[in-house]
């Protein structure tokens, strides 16, 4: 039987790093639950034995039911019947199966039905569900939606709508509008307060909106009258039941079509909202998206397994010239580069997903209890590695995710610009992964600010600094080197005071410090285990080229340069 959790040893190895102790810890409120709930862990042993488990599950629907519907589903799609969605026939067969296994609000409290999961384990889990199908985890993986109302709504919005996400209940986010793509500011579904009822109504039209006939959907409307910008907007939840909301059409997309991506009308659809008026955007969003570009990182990873694992199994059986095409260098490098990008890519996503989890549990244990100083300490720090670090991967994983589907197509040569090969619709489904929750332009955007304010370099000085094994001290005397033309590089651009002249060389800059912070993840992963050396030793000579190739066309640069790419 295909398990896609078992079957792939990066698993199991992520989930048990040293971190996870603290944050099942804190998670678990050092196993206080136990008391009230029988499924609650006992120690931490425990607690990783039931992760493994369910991810055990997840992994064999994930190999049996999710990746063989996964064809069928891409060739039939959902359709707009009577104004609201129909998923194809294959996406609900695979919904029903993850929700039988009680696989929805993994990460919400138990207390609302959830399984009170940290953030690692469900990320893996999205990881696991994206390699089976990539546009699948876009229905299931709005679940993670439910965190903002856990950490925002009140109690009675949180009882009345968490417990129907554990029970199975499918989330949508309705931010973009036909004129308001990334720039949110730009929203104009109005939201107005009906004394009468005692309801918000909402009413307007939003475009692009992933499972857009989801059954909890959280709204971005502008709620203050006479406001165009940010300051002006507010969250609300809408509930189907409750109607005034009608799908006009579902996009014709180029990949993820299972996943339903719609134009919604809004007339008069009552609504609740959620926390304060006029921090929809400023605060809540941010939040979601956030959530959003984790999300979005472990689909990237979760594709480019499947990309990796369908070019290595090709290549194997592909005979040309009397031998395996695996024989041949051009097409081993290629493989051999890509296993080193997917496993450094892995590597970012839990780094990162661990630091969400120690800073957004510390949030929610401040909601029970003052925080000691050392405490509050803690979370400032985590909060501020997830903030540098979740555009980071979020960039840096969907490009990776790009390369390894279309180097699987490559490999499959003409038969991978067939439909008769898997690679064809991962190729497809890879490509939104740089656009859709900010594209990778705007990760760069909100990732300079790690770069310019030394948030990067900090962290790559930590790393510098742990313990290894002998045998790794040459890729660190390499990352050193590398770091120093980072250092240098970041210098030259930032002593010129012209914010046009970093917005110039952003994108240089923050791959610079990806591949070092990258590299060293992927000496911290050989330190533990030996297996991923030969994925370090290929993508430390690529984050050499790349290091040393942007630091030169830095060195070489000058604000003058910027005329040159001006059109008009």
């Amino acid at each position: 039987m295909a398990n896609f959790y078992t079957d792939n040893e990066a698993m199991k190895f992520h989930l048990t790093h040293p971190l996870m102790e603290k944050i099942v810890s804190l998670k678990e409120r050092n196993f206080t639950e136990k008391d009230n709930f029988d499924y609650a862990p006992v120690d931490y042993e425990d607690a990783i034995d039931s992760f493994d488990k369910v991810l055990e599950v997840v992994g064999e629907i994930c190999g049996e039911i999710v990746a063989p519907n996964a064809e069928g589903v891409d060739a039939q799609g959902p359709e707009v019947i009577d104004g609201h969605v129909k998923y194809a026939d294959g996406t609900q067969i695979n919904l029903d199966a993850l929700n039988q296994a009680g696989l929805m609000g993994m990460s919400l409290p138990r207390r609302f039905g959830g399984l009170n999961f940290p953030i690692v384990p469900y990320i893996m889990a999205a990881d696991v569900v994206s390699r089976a199908d990539a546009g699948f985890v876009n229905i299931w993986g709005l679940q993670d939606c439910a965190e903002t109302i856990n950490e925002f709504a009140d109690e009675e919005q949180k009882e009345k709508y968490l417990t129907r996400v554990c029970q199975g209940e499918t989330m949508a986010m309705d931010l973009t509008e036909p004129d308001a793509g990334s720039d949110l500011q730009a929203v104009q579904l109005k939201a107005t307060y009906d004394e009468e009822s005692g309801k918000w109504l909402l009413n307007g039209v939003k475009r692009f909106i992933t499972n857009g006939d989801g059954d909890i959907s959280l709204v971005l409307a502008r709620s203050e009258e006479g406001t165009n910008d940010g300051r002006g907007l507010s969250m609300f939840i809408h509930d189907k039941n409750n109607g005034g909301v009608v799908v006009r059409r579902i996009e014709h997309k180029m990949g993820i079509i299972g996943s339903p991506t719609c134009e919604l009308v809004f007339t008069d659809a009552p609504a609740e909202l959620v926390g304060a008026r006029k921090m929809g955007l400023i605060k809540y969003v941010m939040a979601l998206m956030n959530g959003a570009r984790l999300g979005i990182g472990a689909q990237s990873v979760g594709v480019s397994e499947a990309a990796y694992r369908e070019a290595l199994q090709y290549a194997k059986e592909r005979e040309q010239f009397g031998k395996p095409i695996i024989q041949f260098p051009a097409v081993y490098e290629m493989l051999t580069n890509m296993k080193a990008k997917l496993d450094a890519s892995r590597s970012l996503l839990y780094e990162t997903a661990r630091y969400v989890d120690v800073y957004k549990t510390y949030m929610h244990i401040s909601e029970e209890r003052k925080l000691e100083k050392e405490e509050r300490q803690e979370m400032k720090k985590y909060q501020k590695l997830a903030d540098f670090f979740t555009p980071l991967l979020k960039g840096m994983s969907s490009e990776y995710s790009n390369q390894l589907a279309y180097d699987a197509v490559q490999i499959h040569g003409g038969s991978g610009f067939m439909k008769d090969y898997p690679v064809e619709r991962i190729y497809r489904d890879a490509r939104i992964t740089t656009i859709y929750e900010g594209t990778t332009q705007l990760q760069v955007v909100a990732a300079i600010r790690g770069v310019t304010t030394g948030g990067y370099l900090n962290k790559i000085r930590e790393y510098e600094k742990m313990e290894i094994k002998p045998e790794l001290e040459s890729f660190r005397r390499t990352l050193i080197m590398l770091t120093a033309d980072y250092e240098e590089a970041v210098r030259k651009v930032t002593a010129e005071h012209d914010t046009e002249f970093v917005d110039y060389h952003a994108r240089r800059m923050v791959e610079m410090a990806g591949h070092i912070v990258m590299s060293y993840l992927l000496i911290y992963d050989c330190n533990r285990d030996m297996s991923y050396l030969k994925s370090l030793k290929a993508y430390v000579n690529m984050a050499k080229a790349e290091v040393r190739g942007h630091a030169e066309y830095i060195r070489t640069s000058s604000i003058d340069d910027l005329g040159n790419y001006k059109i008009g």
